[in-house]
């Protein structure tokens, strides 16, 4: 089998965790390694797109086309990438309507170990020139990201890390399957299950 061969089965790759966690930055390492995905939908990137120095002002109407986008790619058959903080179960009917129609469901979920250092995490991006989250937002994401993470998003990926960038380097915190965990660092993953429910 030719390693470069797309997959048999299109998969629909989600880039997600908390707002300042590095979702966007870490997006093009993690999307290196999965076959056959060549376009990923982001909402912020759309959302400069439509309006470089007030992103924030269309973020509505950016998340808009990107379920307009991504359910386009679904109906195509094609293999495709999206990032989400997956603190609403918007996703999840999509996520089931992929697989019923034959999508495989990889799940990266890029973390920190607390609501604080995600606000720390994003005044440092505004003050880089990047798009700005109200703090209250980020402390009720934070939280209800998790809880649907474990609650809606890991039952529905046929393979799922959650991932620790809160060192600057990627960590794996725990990897699966629908019928497989494996935890590499017990503590951390406790402590999300702690803060989700």
């Amino acid at each position: 089998m030719n390693a470069n061969a797309p997959p048999k089965k299109p998969t629909v790759v989600v880039i997600a965790g908390p707002n300042g966690a590095g979702k966007s930055t870490s997006a093009p390492f993690l999307l290196k390694g999965a076959l056959g995905v060549l376009e990923f939908v982001n909402a912020d990137q759309i959302a400069v797109g439509l309006s470089a120095y007030a992103p924030e002002t269309v973020s509505f109407e950016a998340g808009r086309i990107m379920l307009r986008r991504l359910h386009g790619l679904a109906m195509s058959g094609s293999s495709f990438a999206f990032e989400s903080t997956l603190s609403s179960r918007t996703f999840a009917k999509f996520l089931r309507d992929c697989k019923a129609t034959g999508y495989q469901v990889v799940l990266f979920y890029v973390t920190l170990p607390t609501s604080n250092l995600a606000v720390q995490r994003v005044a440092l991006r505004v003050k880089q020139g990047g798009h700005n989250i109200p703090t209250d937002d980020i402390h009720r994401r934070f939280q209800r990201s998790l809880n649907n993470l474990f609650e809606l998003y890991l039952p529905l990926s046929d393979r799922w890390s959650v991932l620790d960038n809160a060192g600057g380097r990627i960590e794996t915190i725990a990897s699966g399957t629908p019928r497989r965990t494996s935890v590499k660092d017990p503590e951390k993953w406790l402590l999300l299950q702690s803060i989700a429910s």
